[in-house]
């Protein structure tokens, strides 16, 4: 069997199972097998397989063809150019999020930065290596979370503090900027979700209460003993919830308060400033 019939099984294997992705996938997984990146594959596609190459590769189709997000498989996702490991304990970071430390890393520098459920630990370790905070401390109730974003510290060389928390709970200090990408989904929303991450994705960070924005209300009510006067808090929402979270932050005093969206158009990041007040 040569390379280019190789690939083509894989396709095909996994547009049977209905993967929407087939044939980029099938690609991915075939370079992390053989390693062989699309220029070497021009040139060597007609050369032969080894029976172990063979063997792996169709091992791992299988596992994709399963619906077991490729991300998990090949244990690895970029985020805002930077490296990222991942596993079942945390959601594998999104382009939708890139949205969300894009917009907030200009307010960073040399600030003190606070983010909220931190997963993977994408947002953290990505605003400490782009955006040069002072300080970037970083929250998860998960432990098995909090392992793989330190492993992320590491990778990336990131001074990042983090900490095993219920939200504010074991937070001690206060912060310019606090951000999160929380649990916003519905458990009734999540049912109907692809299969992908309905049953392997942690529902721990899926789940946003009854109507999603469980979360948004606690973390929101929460911050403002948190951060400092004149501080901005950032969110990623799902593209319904813009008016319901501005509603949520406005009610809580905070002003200024704006809604940017993705690069599909949707309303993506809900942000905005908590007020001067007196701590006295």
């Amino acid at each position: 069997m040569t390379y280019q019939e190789l690939l083509e099984e894989g396709r095909q294997t996994l547009k049977i199972a209905g993967i929407a992705d087939a044939e980029m996938d099938s690609f991915l997984l075939f370079e992390y097998v053989i390693g062989m990146d699309r220029g070497q594959f021009f040139l060597k596609g007609k050369d032969l397989t080894s029976a172990e190459e063979v063997m792996q590769y169709r091992r791992l189709i299988a596992v994709r063809s399963s619906r077991v997000p490729l991300q998990y498989i090949t244990g690895e996702q970029e985020f805002m150019g930077l490296p990222f490991s991942v596993n079942k304990k945390v959601l594998v970071p999104r382009q939708d999020t890139e949205c969300l430390v894009e917009l907030s890393l200009p307010f960073v520098k040399g600030k003190r930065v606070l983010d909220m459920c931190t997963g993977s630990g994408c947002i953290a370790v990505s605003l400490t290596v782009l955006g040069n905070p002072s300080v970037c401390h970083a929250v998860d109730i998960s432990e098995e979370a909090l392992e793989v974003a330190r492993q992320n510290a590491e990778r990336n060389h990131a001074a990042v503090t983090w900490i095993k928390s219920n939200l504010f709970e074991k937070v001690t200090q206060t912060y310019d900027v606090i951000i999160s990408n929380p649990p916003y989904i519905p458990p009734s929303v999540i049912e109907g979700l692809e299969e992908e991450v309905r049953e392997h994705e942690p529902r721990l960070a899926l789940d946003g209460g009854e109507d999603g924005l469980a979360f948004y209300r606690d973390i929101t009510k929460g911050s403002k003993a948190y951060l400092e006067d004149g501080g901005y808090l950032f969110y990623e929402i799902g593209c319904e919830q813009a008016a319901d979270v501005m509603a949520i932050m406005e009610a809580e005093g905070f002003s200024e308060v704006a809604c940017r969206k993705d690069y599909a158009g949707n309303d993506r990041v809900v942000y905005g400033r908590r007020k001067f007040v007196s701590r006295k």
